[in-house]
Parts: structure tokens; C-alpha cells; sequence
């Protein structure tokens, strides 16, 4: 039976509660065997395919794969003709090749891919969270500077130049994120950046916006950047930093830091931190 204290507060009632929540994984979901064997058997055709660097075979690949994806058009139609225009990379812009800064031999071999991506997206097929994820993850191998193993990339994701792009092993790319590589970003191993997020790497002159600024972005590792929110060029996010729903990080978030707000601050210091971590928080918060 629990005691009172002077106050007449039970003693029970004053300790700490700790909550045990559940820790969930990601549930190993397949589609029916038939289907996964042709979903597999076309991702490695073109696999094999996306291994010649040609930016004219690399369109015609891509040409041929949209058709399939989005069906035949009926013949003659200036309808169907303006569609099947579309479908070629090469009749195609996309708003990074207007950057003065891009280099444009390394963005057209990635273009027709980066198209690809966009318009597999924006398919029947591009909400199938299974196959999603093994296109995506395949055409990042050969899209991003470097993509690591055990990458998640949702559906909505859109890059810069690709190149410029280093995504470490066992990240998650939620929904409809802009990793605007202009600069460079490093995601960093087991980081996460969550829905609608942004991540920068160039920054424009107050006072000439045509005078651009590229610098290198870093998440993590086992960083977060949650919904909504925006991480400027320049900026590292340390080890386990997370930057809260809706914040701007215009400034380094230090490790184990949790920063919210515009501009964000520190809120907090996760509990994990080591205790050099949490001294440092609350010296600088006592000043």
C-alpha cells in the first residue's frame, strides 16, 4: 500500500511514470509470387539496360519504358503524337538544366533517369509501395553520387543535379522531400527525412538572386528532419539531431540537439545523450 507524505501526497503517485512504447518495424510486405517475379525481371532489364552511360541509349530505354507503363497511344492523333513526344527525355526540360552551375555532361547522362523517376511516380504503378522502392533504389544507384543499401525513398521525392547526392546505407526519403543538391548534401547512415521536408544546399545574394552560393549540406548520422520543415545550405544536422515539424535550420544543430522553431533553437537534448552532451546543453542554457 502506498504511503503519504506531509502533504498528503501519495509517494506512488510522485515517482516518475515511464511509459513502455512500442517499437515498430517495417512490416515485410510482398505482392502475389507471379507478380513479383515480373516486377523483379523488369527492374533488372533495365538495370542492365541503365548501365550503358550513352544519354541517347539511355532515352530510348526510357522512351520504350514509359510507353509500356502508360500504354499505347492511338495512332495519328495530334493528342497522342504530343504524348508520345513526351515520353523521350530529349523533348523534355526539367528545371535544373537552366542552372548556369550545372554540369551538363554529368546531368544528361542522369536526365533521362531523373525522368524516368518522375514520371514513374505519376503511374498507376508508382503508388505500389514494393515496387516503388526497388525502382527508386535501383535508379538512385545509378542517379545519386552514391546511394547505399537498405534505402527507403517514397514516392514524390525530387533532386537537383543527382550528382551531387550521397544517401548512406538504411536512410528512409518520406514523401514529396526536396533534396536540393545544387551544392552537395550527405545523408548520413540510418538518417530519416520525413514528408514534405526540405533540404538545401545553395543559398541566394540578398540583393542579386542570380548570384548563387553552393554549399555542403550534412544530415546525421541517425539524424531527422520531420514534416515540413527546412534545413539551409550550409547547415549540418549532427548525430541524432532532429529538426522539428515546420522548423528552419539556418544554423548547425549540434548531436543529440532537438531544435524546433524559425529560426530553430534547441528545445531539448535526447536522453540517450552521452553526459558530456547534456552538460554542455545546460551550461549554455544557464547563461
Amino acid at each position: 500500500m502506498a504511503t503519504l507524505n506531509s502533504a498528503g501526497v501519495s509517494e506512488l503517485a510522485r515517482r516518475p511514470v515511464t511509459l513502455l512504447m512500442p517499437r515498430y518495424e517495417y512490416r515485410n510486405l510482398r505482392p502475389t509470387a507471379a507478380a513479383e517475379a515480373d516486377f523483379l525481371k523488369w527492374i533488372e532489364a533495365l538495370d542492365r539496360e541503365f548501365r550503358n552511360p550513352d544519354p541517347d541509349h539511355r532515352c530510348a530505354v526510357v522512351r520504350e519504358a514509359l510507353r509500356e507503363l502508360y500504354g499505347q497511344p492511338n495512332e495519328g492523333a495530334l493528342a497522342a503524337r504530343v504524348r508520345e513526344h513526351n515520353f523521350d527525355p530529349r523533348n523534355v526540360t526539367l528545371e535544373p538544366e537552366y542552372y548556369g552551375d550545372v554540369d551538363a555532361n554529368k546531368y544528361a547522362e542522369r536526365k533521362p533517369l531523373i525522368y524516368l523517376w518522375m514520371m514513374f511516380d505519376r503511374s498507376p504503378a508508382g503508388l505500389n509501395h514494393w515496387l516503388g522502392y526497388r525502382v527508386r533504389h535501383m535508379l538512385a544507384r545509378h542517379v545519386f553520387k552514391h546511394c547505399g543499401n537498405n534505402v527507403k525513398i517514397f514516392h514524390g521525392v525530387e533532386v537537383s543535379f543527382g550528382y551531387n547526392l550521397t544517401v548512406e546505407d538504411n536512410c528512409v526519403i518520406h514523401k514529396y522531400v526536396l533534396l536540393d543538391d545544387r551544392g552537395e548534401i550527405i545523408i548520413h547512415e540510418g538518417s530519416s527525412i520525413s514528408d514534405y521536408a526540405n533540404v538545401y544546399s545553395h543559398a541566394h545574394d540578398l540583393n542579386d538572386g542570380m548570384i548563387v552560393t553552393n554549399q555542403r549540406t550534412e544530415i546525421g548520422p541517425r539524424a531527422r528532419v520531420t514534416y515540413h520543415a527546412t534545413v539551409l545550405s550550409g547547415v549540418k544536422v549532427g548525430e541524432h539531431g532532429m529538426v522539428g515539424s515546420m522548423g528552419v535550420a539556418s544554423k548547425d544543430v549540434p548531436d543529440y540537439h532537438i531544435v524546433g522553431g524559425i529560426p530553430a533553437k534547441t528545445l531539448k537534448v535526447k536522453t540517450i545523450a552521452p553526459p558530456e552532451a547534456q552538460q554542455r546543453a545546460a551550461a549554455e542554457k544557464s547563461r
